[in-house]
């Protein structure tokens, strides 16, 4: 099992895949949540050339070792609302977001270093 720093630094590169099974692209970030410290969000460099980062929530998704399955089709990744990445998310943000996943609204995140 993986201590939470562990896994956030396991996360960085892995592939994202979605609902279909369709590579969505790679992590590049985690943010942790505010209160627990936990892997909360990772940012995923998508497109055609990895030009465009958006924000999926952990929350419904599986990490299996190798790859990250999300509950999300990869048009509702790529359409999510996009933030400023500067290392925190608010939580009028993260409730944004949530809301485009259709995931109930939680906190805020902290960027891992």
């Amino acid at each position: 099992m993986f201590e939470q720093n562990e896994l956030s630094a396991a996360l960085i590169g892995v592939t994202v895949r979605d609902d279909a099974g369709a590579k969505v692209g790679t992590v590049t970030d985690v943010y942790l949540d505010d209160r627990t410290g936990a892997p909360e969000w990772v940012t995923v460099r998508t497109g055609l050339f990895g030009t465009k980062v958006s924000l999926v929530p952990l929350a419904a998704a599986r990490f299996d070792g190798a790859e990250i399955l999300v509950a999300a089709g990869k048009d509702t990744v790529t359409g999510a609302p996009q933030v400023d990445q500067d290392g925190h998310l608010s939580a009028q943000q993260a409730a944004e977001l949530y809301h485009h996943y259709g995931i109930g609204s939680e906190a805020g995140g902290r960027r891992t270093a």
